[in-house]
């Protein structure tokens, strides 16, 4: 698909011809294009080091775009350039010469998921013709963190539409204008959503890092599915002004990478306080250099709980998870075997339900009221007419959680306040805490999901299983980390742990990752054998 570089003119063209992507040839064909991505940790040592350059590097990772993204296996993972990535690169070039550094991501390419707001030329639209004129103009606090640092705004990435907060028969890495994202492992395979082209663009080497956003599985489905390190922070260390929203509750930005030291690097960057959003209140006091976190010996005599509740849906996964258990056995952890929740988890999943429609309106029409005055749609219902009248937005699937969501309860209702204080309790203090509590553990591990499905834009999405709802729902952070392939298709370890735990999960993973050494680079097979 052509990216779309300073006119927002291309969107209804690039939306046209993405709605059939090209049939892939086979692998063999990809074979020159078959690399082991480099981490965001080289890449930024080489370029503080001046053994490269940040305009080398994002140049490298255009022409890498242009192979893998918009030719060869046509991955449709980055949605839009940002023509000003390469000037920025030489200005941090010539800053470094003159032996400044503006941080530790100085000159290092990163793609945002297009539901984040960039000062950029590049509209949010978060998937939807909607917001194809959505040239916000603003940086987002997370990427204003991110440009502090030094790091360089290559471009955006696609998403399932609205997050995949529109209808429950989606199809995961689908939008109206990116059309339908592929896994570069298997590429008939889903990437996984929402944050589908930040997980398949890292994983095939598309940008130094990426940044997702998760409602509740957002970062880590994806980044299991393409065999990357995706991290869930605590709802409340970064900011989530300036993102297009669904939960006010649930709602966080993360990083997506190949390692764990990447993530850790990240996430000491874009963490901290945002006056605009009150649920970073703790977040200074909370944050801290997470790359001291990273110790090889980490699982030594770690009491580490087995969520096998979180399993059983499928045996080549429980089998891969049982491979990941004897690394950590390995590793010095002790693991303590946890058969049930022992909690209502059905409660739980409705309580969630209920709070995300109410807080979806409203958060949604707060962001549509400071959207340029280019864009129409200002309501809820607006969006929901602006769908009826456009084919490309309803050819593939419905608008059924929009219509749920207009007649959601008022966040002063009673009824969103019930279930809104039910979700938290049985997720987190009924949850979470209880179960590290009661078996005395510093955290839990669980398959992250199943292997990826064939994409099917017939009936959309088919989940095997997932453990990343009681993170979700509590707001406490959670980390994948690749356990390993089930023919050819990556699944991914989580640890999800108490509020604000990041650096102790992070520890954990580390060890686990260098144990293990799990990562496969994708090989772009068009379909299993």
């Amino acid at each position: 698909m052509k990216k779309i570089l300073a006119s927002v003119s291309l969107f209804l063209v690039a939306a046209c011809q993405a709605e059939t992507p090209p049939a892939a040839p086979d692998k063999d064909d990809f074979s020159a294009l078959v690399v082991e991505p480099r981490s965001l940790v080289d890449i930024a040592a080489d370029i503080a080091s001046k053994k490269t350059t940040s305009a080398a590097v994002v140049q490298a990772f255009l022409d890498r775009i242009a192979a893998v993204d918009d030719a060869g296996p046509t991955l449709n993972a980055v949605l839009a350039l940002n023509p000003n990535a390469l000037a920025d690169a030489k200005v941090l070039d010539a800053l470094l010469a003159e032996g400044i550094s503006k941080g530790p991501l100085h000159g290092v390419p990163i793609l945002l998921k297009d539901n984040i707001d960039s000062a950029d030329p590049m509209p949010t639209t978060a998937g939807s013709l909607a917001l194809q004129l959505n040239v916000t103009g603003r940086d987002a606090p997370l990427v204003a963190r991110l440009r502090a640092a030094g790091a360089v705004i290559l471009g955006k990435t696609n998403l399932s539409e609205w997050a995949n907060f529109r209808s429950s028969a989606s199809t995961s890495g689908w939008s109206a204008v990116g059309g339908q994202t592929r896994n570069p492992h298997v590429l008939d395979r889903n990437p996984c959503g929402s944050s589908a082209g930040s997980g398949a663009a890292m994983a095939a080497g598309l940008a130094a890092a990426t940044i997702g956003t998760e409602t509740d599985g957002s970062i880590v489905c994806p980044s299991s599915a393409n065999g990357i390190v995706g991290l869930k922070p605590t709802v409340g260390l970064v900011s989530r002004t300036h993102i297009v929203p669904i939960s006010a509750t649930q709602d966080t930005a993360g990083p997506m990478v190949l390692t764990v030291a990447d993530a850790a690097l990240l996430l000491s960057v874009i963490a901290g306080a945002d006056p605009a959003d009150p649920a970073t209140a703790e977040a200074d006091t909370r944050k801290q250099d997470y790359a001291a976190a990273l110790d090889p010996n980490a699982l030594q005599g770690k009491r580490i709980g087995v969520a096998r509740f979180e399993s059983g849906y499928h045996g080549p996964t429980d089998a891969a998870f049982a491979e990941a258990l004897e690394v950590l056995k390995a590793a010095g952890a002790e693991l303590v075997e946890i058969e049930e929740f022992g909690g209502d988890m059905r409660a739980m999943g409705e309580a969630e339900y209920t709070v995300l429609l109410a807080e979806f309106r409203a958060g949604l029409e707060a962001y549509l009221a400071t959207a340029p005055a280019a864009v129409k749609a200002r309501t809820l219902a607006d969006l929901i007419a602006f769908n009826a009248a456009t084919l490309a937005e309803t050819e593939h699937f419905g608008q059924e959680i929009f219509e749920e969501a207009a007649k959601a309860p008022a966040l002063t209702d009673k009824a969103y306040l019930d279930a809104k204080a039910t979700a938290a309790r049985l997720a987190g203090p009924g949850g979470i805490d209880r179960l590290l509590a009661d078996n005395n553990v510093v955290a839990l591990v669980a398959p992250t999901g199943g292997p990826a499905w064939p994409t099917d834009p017939v009936t959309g999405d088919h989940f095997l299983g997932s453990s990343s709802g009681l993170a979700a729902i509590s707001g406490y952070p959670s980390i994948t980390v690749p356990m390993g392939e089930v023919r050819d298709l990556p699944v991914g370890l989580s640890f999800f742990g108490a509020k604000w735990s990041e650096a102790t999960l992070l520890g954990l993973a580390y060890a686990y990752e260098q144990k293990s050494q799990a990562r496969t680079a994708p090989e772009f097979f068009r379909t299993l054998p």
